[in-house]
This record gives C-alpha cells, structure tokens and sequence, in this order.
C-alpha cells in the first residue's frame, strides 16, 4: 500500500552491568534462538559487528542467569549474502531448531525474504539495521533507525548549511529506491531540490560517469544512500578524481559497513552522517557498552555500528518481554513487550513504540575525522514518525505490509 502524500513527523529498564553465574546453575534445556546475518560474501562489513554485539548481548544476559533459569544458546546462520540462503535457514531455524526468535537480516530485501516466512511460522522476528521504514507486521520489531529520525534531521542541517541543491546517489533495490523518496520529500520540506538521483545495484564498481554527471551538474551538496562495495568503490574514484572535499556529502548509510575506518582520511574525511549511535558518543553508559565490548574481543573488534546497537538493544528488548511474560510462548512476548520495554542501549534509551513495533531513539549527526566521526548535534527521543503516520497496530493488529512513500 502507497502513502499518496508526505508522511508527518511529528517499560522496563535494563541493567547493563551483570554478575557472573555459572553454567551449572542453568535448568537441563536452553533457549533456542537463531541469528541470520551475512558473515561472508560481501556484506560481511555489515555482519561481523553486528554478530558481535549479539553476543555481547546473549552473554550479559546469560553471566545473569540466562531466561527463565535457562541458558540462551545461539544457532548462527551465515546466509553468505545469499537471498535464497536467507529463506533456506529461516525455515530451519522455525521448523527444525524451532527458534523462540529470529535475529536476522541486514538489506531490506533479506528482510522482506524472510519477514513472511517467518510469520507463517509463528516465529518472532526482530530486524535491526536502519531501514527505510513502512514495516507494519504485529510479528516484526524493528530496532534501528528510520528516515523520519535521520533523513529528517540530516537534509534540514544540509540545506541549511551548505545548499538547495541535492544530487542523490543510491542503491538499486528497495533500501536505496523508497530511502531516495524520502530525501526528496524532506529536501523540499527544508526548501531544498533534488536535482539527480542514480541508483546502482550493488554490484557496480565503476563510477566515472557518475561523477563526470555530479561535475558537470554542480549540486551543492550530494546525498549518498550507496551500500557496502559501492561506498568504497565510489569515494575511492570520487578522491582519484581530485574531488574530496570539493563538494560535501552527507549520508544515512556511509559507515554502517566502517567505510569510514577502511577508507583513507584524504577519501573519507568530511563526510557526514546521520545515525541512532556512533561508537564515538561522550556519555557513561556508552564508554561503559565499548569497554565491556573491546574486553570480550579485543582491540581489533569492527567498530561498533548503529546497526550492531540496535541489535544489541533487539537483545534486550527481547528478552525483556521474556522476563515480563514469564514466558516464551510468542504471543505472551509480544504483548509483553507492547506493554512497554526500555533498554539503556550504548546509544541513548530505545523504547519500543506499541503501535509500529519501531523504536524511539536519540539521533546523532556526526562527521568523518581521521578514521573517526565527531559528533556534531544530537537528537533526544526521535519517535519513528514515518511508520507511526500509516501503521497502529493496537488498532490494526492484522496488518501486515510495508507501506511506501510514493
């Protein structure tokens, strides 16, 4: 179903630091869960933080007596970047592990793969990278970020700051299509015009065109919505073509995959995102989460992503429905939850909004610096505006679609 016009903008706690306890005191059966996140083929930028930080959470959670007096034990999936892997090991983790929840997804198109499956299933499903918002499905939780809490912050502060005129470059499939749309929308509600958009599939390695285009057509400021190997392949072209810093990009997607670490400062510094967390965050709870995550695996650990917060947060949320419901029976959960859930996530507080399943989270605007982002502003309490205009599933509990600006 399409939204006609613009969209409007408009529990429990959890304790973060946690005993040890030993795995003898756990009841006979664990707690089946699964994880479904691309560890190899490609997206594996995205993957490896995000598997990271569902250990971290998973462990927190167990050093504390697990759930229910039992151990959570984790069935990781490594779909390979492969949509049809993707489908394969839902259904195995619903049917043959008969999961109590599925993490899992990273592109938009891995989520709508799995997304119904998993809810013939009756199997709950929590998706946690930043998306281009719609989903609207009583089985679904979606954690990260969506274009009324970033876009909507980030295109305001661009045309402000350095012009009304947006050239618009994204990745060929729903994330980039439906996220393009919204940077339109909000680039004219700050008075602002998109005067290109290009879209690429993932696959694409060569840009020269692309940026003879943005040459010859001046745009004040460039808008990037590109997706793992795309990134890197474009600012490294875009610096080879003696056009870092000639022109400011801004993003809701650079960085998500640590672009800004593997780049070099001369491609990648300047460039400015939003996000529902950087690593880089001034506040005790945070440098508390980052110490407790470079102990568990080391110095090397990827940089932590907004995308592997909010899943640390899907975590909890989780198993804070668990510990309310007192129970791992599906519905139980997810009503628990809607009765209201809060995690003090390394980010600032997520709190899980009954009527979309998304959450309300601080938004950050943040700067490339030297293989660093420098926060620039921050943004308490973002509610997930987008999706709240078209979903309510207090009132509408059968609905199940991803509503799309049109």
């Amino acid at each position: 179903m399409n939204i006609s016009r613009r969209l409007f903008l408009g529990g429990t706690a959890l304790a973060l630091t946690t005993p040890w306890v030993s795995r003898a005191a756990f009841a006979a059966d664990p707690i089946n869960i699964a994880s479904i996140y691309d560890l190899s083929g490609g997206l594996e930028i995205y993957g490896q933080p995000i598997d990271a930080c569902l250990d971290l959470a998973v462990a927190e959670l167990n050093e504390a007596g697990g759930l229910l007096g039992r151990e959570i034990k984790v069935q990781k999936y490594d779909p390979q970047s492969n949509i049809q892997l993707y489908t394969q090991f839902a259904t195995e983790a619903a049917t043959s592990l008969q999961a109590s929840v599925v993490f899992g997804g990273i592109t938009s198109a891995s989520r709508e793969a799995i997304r119904p499956l998993l809810g013939r299933y009756q199997t709950l499903y929590f998706y946690s990278p930043l998306y281009e918002g719609g989903v609207c499905d009583r089985n679904t939780f979606c954690t990260g970020s969506t274009p009324a809490q970033t876009i909507g912050k980030l295109m305001p502060f661009a045309v402000q700051n350095f012009g009304k005129k947006v050239y618009v470059l994204a990745a060929d499939y729903n994330y980039g299509q439906i996220s393009a749309k919204w940077v339109r929308d909000y680039t004219e509600q700050a008075g602002g015009e998109v005067i290109a958009a290009e879209f690429f599939p993932l696959d694409v390695t060569d840009f020269s065109a692309a940026i003879q285009k943005i040459q010859r057509e001046k745009p004040d400021v460039i808008y990037t919505l590109l997706v793992g190997g795309n990134h890197m392949s474009f600012f490294r072209q875009w610096a080879a073509a003696g056009m870092a810093g000639q022109i400011p990009i801004v993003s809701t997607s650079f960085g998500g995959g640590n672009e800004h670490i593997v780049l070099t400062p001369a491609e990648s510094d300047g460039v400015m995102a939003a996000f529902g967390y950087f690593q880089e965050i001034k506040s005790p709870t945070n440098e508390a989460f980052v110490k407790r995550y470079h102990a568990k695996f080391g110095d090397n650990a990827p940089y932590v992503t907004e995308h592997a917060s909010a899943t640390y947060n899907a975590v909890h949320h989780w198993a804070n429905g668990v510990k309310k419901a007192n129970s791992l029976d599906r519905m139980a959960v997810i009503e628990a939850i809607e009765s209201g859930s809060t995690v003090e996530g390394p980010g600032g507080p997520s709190t899980i909004d009954p009527k979309t399943h998304h959450c309300a989270t601080d938004v950050h605007i943040g700067k490339v610096k030297n293989h660093s982002f420098e926060i620039l502003e921050s943004y308490a309490n973002q509610p997930p505006a987008d999706t709240a205009a078209v979903c309510d599933l207090v009132a509408n509990p059968n609905d199940n679609q991803q509503y799309v600006i049109e």
